[in-house]
């Protein structure tokens, strides 16, 4: 049977990310991928921001590789000339409430290390984004947007030229602990199987890490690893006259305990506005990246508290995407797993399960951060 040094499961751009760094000389790697292409699901579906680190607990891996990831990103995209703008973001309170809870939030970013953060008064909101209602804010400079396919092509291009292996359209079906490795199963696009040992396996699948943990023989269940899928939709501003009136992020105050940041504004690299993404808990058995048209009336009523300009006529249903969380419904902030799992009796194998926002973000930092687990 085949031996390879590392197999890794899952061809987002944390995954992606992960066999950049990781392939080279001397290394044997294979990264395996079900679909037929790299970031079909949770890679492609999502706000393509630079997050700088704000929300998250001090101390917590997606604080730490977020903030971390924020400067590798940038670098990477500089270097790579990987489409991107470092455009900025507000946090808007919209009444005293909220006020007080932006404190909050720039004490936090500030334990977290993020620089140059500052709170602006109404008035200095309206000399920069004068269409954007808030009685003040955070600014953030170093939140910005890129081409996360652009990104992920970078990734690929440089597995491939590491002498890596990535095969698409095939599915891992089997994972055993054997005495030397693992032993991996996989079926491709033609119903075919094979198998080839692994000496460690890199969990990056997604949505179904958890199910490639549990696959492994670790009881998802006893590790707390179950994941719950978040679905968030987004609406489309189409008139080009009024994109044209936020130049900036535009993230309202977020709820305690929220699955989500809120109903947001980002700009795309084509000077585009997006609504969203919202939140909603679906059946991981039963779900589809359909935008349901009747939500258009609640985007617009959250957009229109910051965004007076808006009317309903100027949303269209635009994608969808789908979060693999640990953190169910109303339930405390749950960090990212990132951990070798000798302690449980799997050495060699390294989970990454619940890798949401902000994986896109921190996927240089984790990249880093596994690397180092395996030294």
């Amino acid at each position: 049977m085949e031996k390879v040094d590392i197999a890794i499961i899952g061809a987002g751009v944390v995954g992606l990310a992960i066999a950049e760094r990781l392939s080279g000389a001397n290394c044997s790697l294979y990264v395996l991928e079900r679909n037929p292409c790299f970031g079909q699901e949770t890679s492609s579906r999502n706000s393509e921001v630079i997050h700088a680190g704000i929300y998250y607990p001090t101390g917590s891996l997606k604080a730490r590789l977020c903030v971390e990831g924020n400067r590798l990103l940038y670098e990477l995209c500089v270097k790579n000339e990987i489409p991107h703008k470092k455009i900025g973001k507000f946090i808007v309170a919209i009444n005293p409430e909220e006020e007080i809870e932006l404190q909050k939030i720039f004490k936090k970013a500030q334990e977290n290390g993020v620089d140059g953060l500052k709170i602006i008064t109404e008035k200095e909101l309206k000399k920069t984004e004068p269409n954007v209602s808030a009685k003040c804010a955070i600014y953030s400079p170093d939140t910005g947007i890129l081409d996360s396919h652009s990104l992920m092509k970078y990734f690929e291009e440089k597995i491939k030229g590491n002498k890596a292996e990535i095969a698409y359209n095939c599915k891992v079906i089997g994972l055993s602990k054997i005495s030397d490795g693992y032993e991996v199963a996989v079926k491709d696009v033609s119903g075919e199987i094979f198998k080839f040992v692994a000496r460690v396996v890199v969990n990056s699948a997604g949505l179904d890490s958890d199910t490639i943990a549990k696959m492994a023989g670790i009881n998802i269940e006893k590790q707390d690893y179950v994941l719950k899928y978040c679905k968030g939709q987004y609406f489309r501003v189409g008139s080009q006259k009024k994109c044209a009136l936020v130049n900036r992020l535009v993230y309202p105050v977020p709820h305690e305990n929220a699955a989500g940041l809120g109903v947001h504004v980002t700009k795309d690299l084509a000077g585009g506005l997006r609504l969203g993404p919202d939140t909603c808990y679906v059946n991981r058995n039963n779900f589809d990246y359909e935008v349901d048209i009747l939500k258009k009336k609640d985007f617009l009523h959250s957009a229109l508290k910051f965004l007076p300009f808006l009317k309903e006529e100027d949303l269209t249903s635009d994608t969808a995407g789908i979060r693999p969380k640990l953190q169910g419904d109303g339930e405390d902030f749950r960090d990212f797993v990132i951990k070798e799992e000798s302690g449980i009796g799997f050495p060699g194998l390294i989970n990454l399960i619940g890798i949401e926002s902000p994986g896109l973000t921190s996927a240089p930092a984790i990249a880093r951060y596994v690397k180092a687990i395996l030294k």
